[in-house]
């Protein structure tokens, strides 16, 4: 064998080993380069997005990528005739992620009105790390983790998270400024009692 042959034989398995070494990475990512969530949504194991007819006036037309299962959800829609506490946040919101658990809680309780969260600002593998880690199965949509999404907008969120609105079922919707984080599900009955 000649060295010609030997270096071409050398290039080409350093070639190959780097093809073998990139190639799990490129199948984690679809066609667009999103990350494949399926193994972090089965471990978040996030409640159904909801689903309906009607419509919410400010959320007519906003539609979001359910966390939970990557459908779309039409929002002005899935919203309508039911009493829902919409709570926007982030991942690198510290107060956000004392506020998940007391949602989770709430949400548990007999006779407890909807809840559905709204991701912003952050990667959406890193907001299905974080649900998992914090217990919260809540049902999830994801706005982007850019600056504004459709969501954000049609809300009018305010630059400091968490926040929440409330949808009444006659499809108004409250934003909540009293308290702006829930530290206990009692407080979540409250608004909801007083603002339905």
């Amino acid at each position: 064998m000649t060295t010609a042959t030997k270096w071409a034989l050398a290039v080409g398995v350093l070639v190959l080993a780097a093809i073998v070494a990139v190639l799990p990475q490129l199948r984690s990512t679809d066609p667009a380069g999103t990350p494949d969530l399926t193994a972090a949504r089965a471990t978040a194991a996030l409640a159904a997005c909801p689903s309906g007819t009607g419509e919410v006036g400010p959320l007519a037309g906003v539609t979001a990528e359910c966390l939970g299962d990557g459908s779309s959800v039409d929002l002005g829609s899935a919203l309508a005739g039911q009493v829902t506490l919409v709570n926007v946040w982030a991942t690198w919101c510290e107060p956000c992620r004392t506020e998940l658990p007391v949602l989770q809680r709430y949400a548990a309780e007999p006779g407890a009105a909807r809840v559905l969260t709204v991701q912003v600002q952050s990667k959406p593998d890193d907001g299905l790390d974080l649900l998992a880690d914090l217990g919260v199965q809540l049902p999830t949509v994801f706005d982007g983790d850019g600056m504004s999404g459709p969501v954000r907008s049609a809300l009018k969120v305010p630059p400091a998270l968490p926040a929440s609105y409330l949808v009444t079922a006659g499809g108004q919707v409250r934003f909540v400024d009293a308290p702006r984080t829930f530290t206990d599900p009692a407080q979540v009955r409250d608004v909801v009692a007083r603002l339905s």
